[in-house]
């Protein structure tokens, strides 16, 4: 007889209940601790249910983790299903109750309901777990760079005005750049100007091979040149050169941590079966393409390409009741932001660029030139582009598992 684990987890501890058809209770809800003896306990608890059992528990972000790694060890079939489901699977009462055991009843009986189309937790979705968690990590030091960058441009603006600009090198794989590395040593114009242009010449070459960096003469000229004509309010002094090397200090920190979770972040990507899909996708590069895997995870999850759209949030709102259909509607914006920010990205790259032979930009500019708002042609080209990717990638990814099955 099929049983029906729901785990209801929560911070540090979780209730577990578990149900059989007709509301037969096989395990009243129960709490237990994430520690190693509780869930060896309760390891032991679900092999003595007789019959064929599956545990079903809600993706909680980090929490559910330690749950899943344990009943996976274990041997145990578990699914983790979006919170969005179970929140909106029937309670079938009028009385609202909100308590740990009765989520865990109501995760359990979604689990009967569905238990055919319960997907088992896999190595693979382990990969994409860490994955999505290296997409937020990103997403979080790359705002602590930008903010960083502005604090010291703000700095250098009162101290050395416009000497970012002057610089055009990209920035290095190790996250250093030309021109924050610069004024960590030149931090006043000062510095610069105060001394004849041989011995600024003579001190900027020492500094390139100090730091690795392409000298030239010419870009030595143009930086004393430069100089000379800005305009500074904040002196040459200790204070001002502890405020700017802080600074400068901070970002070089935040920029050297980002290139090192970017480089990660790629190479994690690069494990699962769909990368070169996707990265052959018009308009995806290394970080919008681990993005939109991490976010999406597999895609066979999703039973056809509308529920990839809707789970986005790029899907066109309805609002109909009688007579009354509105012709204007906000989409829905369900799901992951962080998805729909990498849309955005991708889309934003088809516009720029104006593909004439790619089919999101047709699609793009067949609406543009309907009249459509921005915000309304953009939005459309995701839905097009998720579509596409739902096609390429779920054709691929289940042709590797045919041939995996095959040999």
């Amino acid at each position: 007889m099929n049983t029906a684990v729901g785990i209801d987890v929560s911070k540090g501890k979780s209730v577990v209940a578990a149900m059989r058809p007709f509301g037969e209770v096989a395990m009243p809800p129960c709490e237990f601790l994430h520690t190693s003896e509780d869930l060896s306990a309760l390891m032991q608890s679900l092999r003595l249910i007789d019959g064929n059992t599956r545990v079903i528990l809600e993706a909680t972000g980090r929490y559910h983790e330690p749950v899943v790694a344990a009943l996976r060890e274990a041997g145990i079939f578990v699914s983790v299903v979006n919170p969005k489901l179970i929140k909106d699977f029937g309670n079938n009462s009028l009385r609202k109750v909100k308590t740990d055991k009765a989520d865990a009843v109501k995760i359990a009986r979604y689990g009967l309901e569905y238990w055919e189309e319960m997907r088992e937790y896999t190595e693979t979705d382990a990969v994409r777990q860490q994955l999505k968690l290296f997409s937020r990590q990103y997403n979080l030091h790359m705002k602590t760079v930008v903010s960083l960058q502005n604090n010291l441009i703000s700095l250098l603006d009162s101290a050395f005005p416009g000497i970012d600009g002057l610089f055009t090198s990209p920035v290095r794989d190790d996250g250093h750049q030309k021109w924050v590395d610069f004024v960590c040593t030149f931090y006043h114009r000062d510095c610069v100007c105060g001394v004849s242009m041989a011995a600024f010449t003579e001190r900027y070459l020492k500094w390139c091979r100090r730091k690795g960096y392409q000298f030239s003469t010419a870009k030595a000229a143009e930086l004393y040149a430069a100089s000379r004509e800005m305009v500074v309010t904040m002196p040459k002094n200790a204070l001002t050169k502890a405020l700017i090397a802080s600074a400068a200090g901070q970002l070089v920190a935040a920029t050297t941590m980002l290139a090192t979770i970017k480089a990660e972040f790629i190479r994690l990507a690069a494990t699962l079966p769909e990368y070169e899909v996707v990265h052959a996708m018009y308009g995806v590069g290394d970080i919008t393409g681990a993005q939109l895997m991490a976010e999406i995870g597999d895609v066979r999850r999703f039973a056809n390409r509308g529920a990839l759209i809707a789970f986005a949030g790029v899907d066109p709102g309805v609002n109909e009741s009688g007579k009354h259909s509105s012709q204007s509607v906000r989409t829905t914006k369900r799901g992951s932001p962080h998805l729909r920010k990498t849309l955005f990205q991708i889309v934003s790259t088809h516009l720029k660029q104006s593909p004439p032979d790619e089919p999101v930009y047709q699609f793009l500019d067949r609406k543009r030139a309907e009249g459509k708002p921005y915000l309304v042609y953009m939005t459309a080209a995701e839905n097009k582009f998720l579509r596409i990717y739902h096609a390429k990638v779920r054709e691929h990814l289940n042709a590797v598992e045919s041939a995996t099955l095959d040999t």
